[in-house]
């Protein structure tokens, strides 16, 4: 199962490392090593996330997301997202900026981290905007009930979690400008850069969000309708659809499917991209070369998407059920994170920590909720 559900992964980093040795001798394969460790413990709380939507979605559609799905994480993120970046910030062609990337790797990490503003306020609305949406909602198990139960109450309030976003948005924003005022107005651009970029995470998150659970939600009544249509005899009121057709005149279950499958998938990508900027700014502390960065946060993409299908089909999130709730926070502290360092900087180390910590902690804590309910039911066997 192990080998199966790995040995793209494996294979991709056998590959990998022959290139990167071939590339720049043997230094180039430790560099490779050492981004791949750093991407997988920077999104390993992305593995979790995103297993508990794919577990929704059918074979097919799993596997479109481990090949696809891959190529855009791969060559995407880690590869064509930074040039892309940098020939928009820069106004310069695609050609031009993978010349830049190539030829003169100090000013093309330059231009990079002029534009992390802008990527981190993207990111991080987007990131916080699942945060707040999940832990504002009413769920039957609570992992930190304390916190869960009140902020559930408050989650009935209407676009609470839009508002609070949009407040920190303007915190953010507000202390960039202040600063850029109180340092002559050198970045007096910047503030605004923020604020358009926050923006647009956070309208990205409620169009392709939104598609997604509303074409989720069209699935569940259609599967329900098509119950429903079972158990009542032929000829009887409520029947008189073909087989697939909604009653109404809507699209077929199949149809529907396919696009709630595909908002789901779309939603899947939006937030690898979202769980990734940290990983490709973060990797050029170890190094500029476009080509190292693109091979060993590759080889992290890999794994972390084999992970995230060997959770599902492990059933791991339905044994360990605060395991949703532990990546959830790792995700609120990211965004959190990512804000910040529109600013201030922080330590990846920091940052893939605080995932680690979180996820093991909500582990641990499943593990313990499973013992005491083997214990209950071990008692109540023998009482009976």
């Amino acid at each position: 199962m192990v080998l199966k559900t790995f040995g793209w992964a494996f294979g991709f980093t056998v590959l990998g490392l022959a290139v990167a040795v071939i590339y720049d001798g043997w230094t180039a394969l430790g560099v490779v090593a050492i981004l791949t460790v750093l991407e997988i413990s920077l999104s390993f709380d992305n593995a979790v996330i995103n297993a508990g939507i794919l577990k929704k979605m059918s074979a097919f559609w799993q596997k479109i997301f481990l090949t696809i799905g891959v190529l855009i994480a791969v060559f995407g993120m880690r590869l064509a997202f930074p040039v892309v970046i940098v020939a928009v910030t820069a106004k310069l062609s695609p050609v031009k900026a993978v010349q830049l990337a190539v030829n003169d790797k100090d000013r093309y990490q330059q231009l990079v981290t002029d534009a992390h503003p802008s990527i981190a306020a993207f990111g991080g609305m987007f990131l916080l905007m699942i945060f707040l949406s999940f832990i504002f909602e009413d769920r039957e198990i609570k992992w930190l009930g304390w916190i869960e139960r009140p902020l559930a109450k408050l989650g009935q309030v209407e676009m609470l979690s839009v508002c609070l976003s949009l407040i920190v948005l303007l915190i953010a924003s507000m202390t960039v400008a202040t600063h850029a005022h109180q340092h002559g107005g050198e970045h007096a651009d910047k503030a605004q850069t923020v604020l358009t970029s926050g923006l647009a995470g956070l309208v990205t998150y409620l169009i392709v969000g939104g598609l997604s659970s509303f074409f989720e939600n069209r699935l569940a009544d259609e599967a329900d309708a098509q119950a429903d249509a079972e158990v009542i005899p032929p000829g009887e009121p409520g029947t008189g659809t073909a087989a697939g057709q909604s009653g109404k005149g809507g699209p077929s279950l199949v149809a529907v499917t396919g696009k709630a499958a595909f908002f789901m998938f779309l939603y899947l990508e939006v937030i690898d991209a979202s769980f990734s900027f940290d990983g490709v700014i973060g990797a050029f502390a170890i190094t500029n070369d476009i080509v190292l960065m693109a091979l060993g946060l590759g080889i992290g993409a890999m794994y972390v998407r084999s992970l995230t299908v060997y959770l599902v089909r492990q059933g791991t999130l339905d044994d360990y059920v605060y395991l949703e709730h532990g990546a959830h926070y790792a995700i609120g502290a990211l965004a959190v994170i990512l804000l910040i360092t529109i600013q201030y900087q922080i330590s990846e180390i920091i940052t893939g920590l605080i995932g680690v910590v979180l996820i093991g902690w909500s582990f641990w804590s499943s593990v313990l909720r499973n013992r005491r309910i083997a214990a209950g039911r071990a008692r109540a066997s023998d009482m009976a």
